[in-house]
């Protein structure tokens, strides 16, 4: 499989796949393409996660060990949920297929398959399903072009990793509201972040450095981070 330079921030994916290498080697893939992603070994364990966590996209292997995936992804129809679902099996009979779209898959990718294709399809449907936003977040003389993925300010164009852009979206978009730690590791992390370490900080300062003066994310000691409007 090969490598994506896809970048997508603040998108939230539970890849539920048995297989352990191939389980890790899909994480592992999407999560260069600068997606948050979880991982569901099995049945039960996805839907805890689903039902816990909220996510923009599932990827769902029908080979489970504990049932099949399409059961998850029916289960989750009834329930009234609308996640897009991309099935990833072996299973390429056209009847397969055409029982993953009537049970509610929205995609359906047949292994072996390209990584770049996976993150492509997944980014489509994500996509698909955002809501209409403003296209700009406008704070001061700092601009953010969520459409373009471009940060300004005072008119000097920005150079952001995904990570910087998603957490200064965020916060710019509650501008004049405490943005608490746990806030910014459940919207620009996935659960492979340690509430505890200082994943957080350490964005916080590259922003900061890359922001220039005057300071403009402020730390409310003990809460969190605000933009002043």
């Amino acid at each position: 499989m090969t490598g994506s330079s896809a970048v997508i921030a603040q998108v939230r994916v539970l890849v539920v796949e048995d297989d352990r290498n191939l389980g890790d080697e899909v994480a592992a893939g999407l999560r260069a393409a600068g997606f948050a992603v979880d991982l569901a070994r099995d049945y039960a364990d996805a839907d805890l996660k689903i039902a816990v966590n909220s996510y923009d996209c599932l990827v769902v292997d029908r080979g489970l060990p504990d049932g099949d995936g399409l059961d998850l992804v029916r289960a989750q129809r009834e329930s009234g949920q609308r996640t897009p679902v991309v099935m990833l099996t072996a299973r390429d009979a056209l009847a397969d297929r055409l029982d993953g779209f009537a049970q509610g898959a929205d995609d359906y990718v047949v292994k072996p398959f390209a990584m770049d294709e996976l993150a492509a399809r997944v980014g489509a449907l994500c996509r698909r399903r955002e809501l209409p936003a403003p296209t700009r977040t406008v704070v001061g003389t700092l601009v953010v072009d969520r459409p373009r993925r471009r940060v300004h300010r005072a008119g000097t164009l920005l150079t952001l990793t995904p990570k910087e852009f998603g957490v200064l979206e965020l916060l710019a978009s509650r501008a004049g509201s405490v943005v608490t730690r746990a806030e910014l590791i459940e919207c620009c992390w996935d659960e492979m972040a340690e509430p505890a370490s200082n994943v957080v900080d350490v964005v916080i300062a590259q922003l900061r450095r890359k922001l220039g003066a005057p300071p403009l994310i402020e730390t409310v000691r003990g809460a969190g981070f605000t933009i002043s409007p």
